[in-house]
């Protein structure tokens, strides 16, 4: 079992090697087997000089958060911001109207309203999920992940399905700009650290965005001069594993989710999946009779029930006897009395699959920013947000230490800084929000 899940240092270059191949085709042409490498309109760097308050919606793949970001103009910002759980009835049916009633709770609760001769307060859109961009305030959706179905909405337009809502619920806002959450991370970190080439989120999901230069976009039809901002989608990189360390858990896991064959790299690397890929693993060694006296329970047995915060409990647990561990595995999921034996296993399985995460996570972070080199000649900041980045234990650490390898001990140790853009991907998008709506007539 461990075999299958290693990451080596030479399958991390031929990761990286490939990584180059599928960005160049996606840059050049749309295709369907590389990196989608979206462009997103976003052309202006933030100076950290802005300033003014805007609304901000971030819709993830667990919570909708509803912002008002004030813009400071010395770098700072302060962020009043309510956060929504989205329901599982949201994420497979009336996913815009619950939309509309939790930004309508955020204005009534906050007594918010448009600004002196509007009828509507602009608004900048964090869209966690593949959107195919033909400008900054249009987004259709490629597909659903993260677990959504919404039904009668790949296709379509997310602002015009969400504006639609707003209109039935008479909510007074205006939808200005859409960004990618990694975009909005990386314009977050941008505002406070400008030497911010690129922003990551490692949580529910995974994605990443970066700075790329208008003449290296084969497919950008627009002008050539100066740079843009690039959405990887890079949870879709080598969806047929050719590459990548792809094991028969992972392929249970695959055959039974929703987007069956894609998305194969975010479910080898992002929280809402590394817990059911080591419940895979459990199961398959209760199986062969190795732990457990070969008995689950009817909780295990059950899909996504061993969750990726299992995993941190058991892998932070250096108690004697595994102490912790036994709390979750016994207490938690109602398995019989467990041997200290059982419970090291159980550890294994989950220090294998939080480190193939992390390595993964590493080699794709690694492959962009060597893909442009002339950047490493400098200080360069990378915005991260999202929970693996921020509870899973070691992430960071483990980051820097597969860059030493990749990158080189004299930049990683000098002049590279990985930044929490905590809440970053909120605060992008009113940050956008403000450059599209400075550039545009008031809406009276």
């Amino acid at each position: 079992m461990a075999r299958g899940f290693a990451v080596t240092d030479d399958r991390i270059r031929i990761i990286i090697k490939e990584f180059h191949k599928s960005m160049k085709v996606g840059l050049e042409h749309d295709n369907k087997d590389a990196l989608p490498m979206i462009p997103t309109f976003v052309n202006r760097r933030p100076t950290g000089k802005e300033t003014g308050s805007f609304l901000a919606l971030d819709l993830g793949g667990t919570n909708l958060r509803v912002c008002q970001v004030s813009l400071n103009g010395d770098t700072t910002y302060q962020l009043l911001q309510q956060k929504f759980t989205i329901t599982p009835e949201a994420k497979e049916s009336r996913l815009w109207d619950f939309v509309a009633e939790c930004v309508a709770v955020f204005l009534e609760e906050h007594d918010l309203h448009p600004p002196q001769g509007r009828r509507v307060i602009p608004c900048g859109y964090t869209f966690s999920f593949p959107i195919f961009q033909t400008g900054i305030s249009t987004g259709n959706l490629s597909m659903w992940n993260k677990g959504f179905s919404v039904p009668n909405s790949v296709g379509r337009d997310v602002v015009n399905l969400t504006q639609s809502a707003f209109q039935r619920h008479h909510v007074p806002v205006e939808i200005v700009a859409v960004v990618n959450d990694t975009v909005g991370t990386l314009m977050t970190s941008a505002y406070s650290f400008p030497d911010t080439q690129m922003g990551i989120i490692f949580g529910t999901g995974t994605n990443a965005a970066y700075w790329e230069r208008l003449d290296n976009i084969g497919k950008w039809a627009g002008d050539r001069l100066g740079e843009m901002v690039v959405n990887l989608e890079w949870g879709a990189f080598d969806n047929t594993a050719l590459v990548l360390p792809y094991t028969m858990h992972d392929n249970k896991l695959n055959r039974k989710s929703s987007n069956h064959g894609l998305q194969v790299y975010e479910k080898m690397i992002s929280g809402l999946f590394l817990g059911e890929v080591a419940r895979n693993a459990i199961l398959a060694l209760v199986d062969q009779r190795l732990i457990f006296c070969g008995r689950s329970s009817e909780i295990l047995n059950k899909s996504y029930t061993f969750d990726t915060a299992y995993m941190s409990e058991i892998v932070s647990d250096d108690s004697p006897d595994l102490s912790a561990t036994k709390t979750v595995l016994e207490s938690t999921l109602d398995l019989p009395p467990t041997t200290l034996i059982d419970r090291k296993a159980v550890k294994n399985v989950c220090n294998m699959i939080g480190t193939r995460s992390v390595r993964l996570s590493a080699a794709a972070m690694c492959a962009v920013l060597l893909s442009r080199p002339e950047l490493l000649k400098s200080s360069v900041s990378v915005g991260i947000d999202g929970s693996m980045y921020q509870f899973y234990p070691d992430f960071e650490k483990n980051l820097y230490d597969v860059s030493r390898t990749f990158l080189g001990k004299d930049f990683v140790d000098n002049r590279l800084a990985l930044r929490l853009a905590k809440d970053g991907s909120g605060v992008g998008a009113a940050i956008v929000a403000m450059t599209v709506d400075n550039d545009r007539k008031p809406v009276t």
